[in-house]
């Protein structure tokens, strides 16, 4: 009996460290292949912070779109409301927004859905504010769907707002390779542009 819980225990012993050794094989793996990108300093972060203006802002969205989806979508993308709206924001001293984007938008046409963030990006420098754009939001409707939006319901705040991503993205892990292609084409795009101020992940 002693003899096998001995062996037994010599068994599981050299499986864990078998393990491990796999373990660290693998994640040498990885780490190779991970390129590390520069952190700022708590100075370099003071140094950024302490070049921009006081930021004065709001969160903005066009008065002709019920949410992010109808403020960003090719059909319904107002750029005459958006200038009019954000000379109102500028004529009050705004010097920044922040901006809704959306999963769905990059995935239906990410090339037209980047172009429009470009002509955003040139009328809010023609008005000296610098925008930070929003990644994701989990507020009010977890069902979003591309396409004509609903009629807002007087009297309800954010009665069309989506979140992004929506409920069913969140829980089905097969659509994170989906929402990491989103933020990275998206920041990739304008992460040295220097008219937007911020990312908010």
């Amino acid at each position: 009996m002693k003899f096998r819980l001995l062996l037994f225990s010599i068994l599981i012993g050299s499986l864990a460290l078998q393990q491990c050794a796999t373990n660290e094989s693998e994640n040498k793996q990885e780490n190779e292949t991970i390129v590390p990108r520069e952190i700022w300093t708590k100075e370099q972060a003071n140094d950024w912070y302490n070049k921009q203006p006081w930021l004065v802002g709001c969160n903005f969205l066009p008065s002709t779109a019920i949410n992010q989806l109808e403020m960003w979508q090719p059909e319904t993308f107002d750029t005459a409301t958006i200038n009019r709206e954000l000379g109102w924001a500028e004529a009050i001293g705004m010097n920044t927004i922040r901006v809704y984007l959306h999963d769905l938008l990059y995935e239906q046409d990410a090339g037209g859905f980047l172009q429009r963030m470009d002509i955003f990006l040139q009328i809010a420098s023609a008005h000296h504010i610098k925008p930070m754009f929003v990644l994701f939001d989990s507020v009010w409707d977890p069902d979003p769907q591309l396409g004509k939006q609903r009629d807002p319901q007087p009297g309800v705040h954010n009665s069309g707002w989506v979140q992004s991503p929506g409920r069913k993205a969140l829980t089905d892990s097969t659509q994170y390779p989906r929402l990491e292609a989103y933020v990275k084409g998206v920041v990739k795009r304008f992460a040295q542009d220097d008219r937007v101020l911020a990312w908010d992940i």
